[in-house]
């Protein structure tokens, strides 16, 4: 059997080797009185365990091998962080009489580990080439199991991304408005043109277009200006009115806008060409003020979506999605599903990060509650899933389940997965 220190660390954390009449390669009795606590830094495997190797009771650190000989192999002999490690745990003991008398007491695993434990590890990260490698298991693990597990990872997901946010917040000197204002400027790029989309938006700080809330004629030129859609000659009245006034005012500030080329058209449905998204950009940012005060008093999901619904962008676009480019007329005003894009990916996480920010618990409850009434994502990773048969109905479930594939599934993680776990003990 080819054993990792992987699946040890995961058979001495749950205790799953025979623990009957346990004893130190010296003879001496040993009692597990607590494993101690995975340490994923640098050191030793398992810190505070409580052990009891004959008549004492020993507090300290845990360090796991495949073979005894490996700890002078990576040098531990040398190195005083593993001074405090109170039992060296080894599938294998290959360290002659003569050295082992000298190093700390050994527990050796050999013959205590159950085969088929082993043969379902192995067949479960080794034994397939599934994405998901538990495709053909999944289905045994009960819901209560899998919805805890998802809980458990969607909450994950939601710190590491609120980890980003508050970075930002800090470069914005802890302004919330501002730095709402840029990540939903990102949202409104999707991921095609979410860069640029921020970009433009932190050229453009909310002072300013604070200054214009009563033109929106000068709103939208500030956005289409900063965008560098305003630098063409044009035919049609409206974006010659537009460049008029983005001449004036970007004199008035200094600014400075990005690169037309940045933005991206090809292969877009034209809903979801930048310049109308920048046109329901504009439209917000006029019918909206103080947009990240209103969305934290607000509880009630419906209301929220009612602060997008409707917004009217410039009749000019009723027949355009391009400056210049005429089109058959049509309604351009934000679908049902792009805002629920918007409160899924950045409204539900601000709230989160407000919450961590200011260890206010009803904050971080409210996203998780907004993601609950929000419905799943559609995509190719959360279809996956579904035809293996997990249950799927809100955006709590699709986020939660993107999240496992990521930072699971991908790298075969499955031994500190709960989905995993389950799998591996099941007989």
């Amino acid at each position: 059997m080819l054993f990792t220190e992987d699946f040890l660390y995961y058979v001495w954390k749950f205790r799953l080797y025979d623990r009957n009449l346990l004893q130190t390669t010296a003879g001496e009795p040993v009692e597990i009185i607590h494993p101690g606590m995975q340490n994923t830094n640098a050191g030793p495997d398992f810190y505070n365990a409580r052990i009891k190797i004959g008549d004492t009771l020993w507090a300290g650190n845990v360090e796991i091998h495949v073979a005894a000989s490996d700890w002078h192999k990576h040098g531990h002999h040398r190195d005083k962080a593993y001074e405090n490690v109170i039992l060296h745990v080894v599938y294998k003991n290959d360290m002659p009489e003569s050295v082992r008398a000298k190093t700390l007491p050994i527990l050796e695993l050999n013959e205590r580990i159950n085969g088929d434990l082993y043969s379902r590890y192995h067949n479960l990260i080794y034994g397939n080439q599934q994405i998901i490698p538990c495709e053909g298991t999944i289905k045994t693990v009960d819901d209560l199991t899998l919805r805890n597990w998802m809980t458990r990872v969607l909450v994950e997901r939601l710190e590491k991304k609120s980890t980003a946010v508050l970075k930002n917040l800090e470069h914005n000197r802890g302004d919330w408005e501002e730095t709402f204002y840029q990540h939903l400027a990102a949202n409104f790029g999707f991921k095609v043109n979410a860069l640029p989309f921020e970009m433009m938006a932190k050229s453009l700080p909310q002072q300013i277009l604070g200054k214009h809330k009563n033109s929106p004629l000068q709103i939208e030129a500030l956005v289409f200006g900063q965008a560098g859609f305003l630098e063409d000659e044009f035919k049609d009245d409206y974006p010659k009115q537009l460049k008029t006034e983005y001449g004036f005012l970007r004199k008035k500030y200094n600014l400075q806008p990005i690169e037309k080329h940045l933005w991206k058209f090809a292969r877009m449905r034209p809903l979801n060409f930048p310049t109308l998204r920048l046109a329901q950009f504009a439209a917000l940012v006029v019918q909206s003020n103080h947009l990240f005060s209103k969305i934290i008093e607000i509880a009630d999901t419906k209301t929220l979506h009612q602060l997008f619904d409707d917004v009217a962008v410039n009749t000019y676009w009723d027949n355009h999605y391009r400056f210049e480019v005429e089109s058959k007329p049509a309604l351009k005003t934000m679908g049902s599903s792009s805002v629920d894009n918007l409160m899924l990916n950045t409204i539900a996480l601000f709230l989160f990060s407000y919450g961590k920010q200011y260890q206010q618990q009803k904050y971080t409850n409210r996203a998780l509650q907004l993601l609950e009434q929000l419905p799943a994502e559609n995509n190719a990773i959360v279809n996956d899933f579904v035809s293996l048969g997990v249950k799927i109905k809100t955006a709590f479930d699709s986020q939660a389940l993107l999240e496992l594939r990521s930072s699971y599934c991908n790298h075969k993680q499955c031994l500190q997965c709960g989905v995993g776990n389950k799998i591996l003990r099941l007989t």
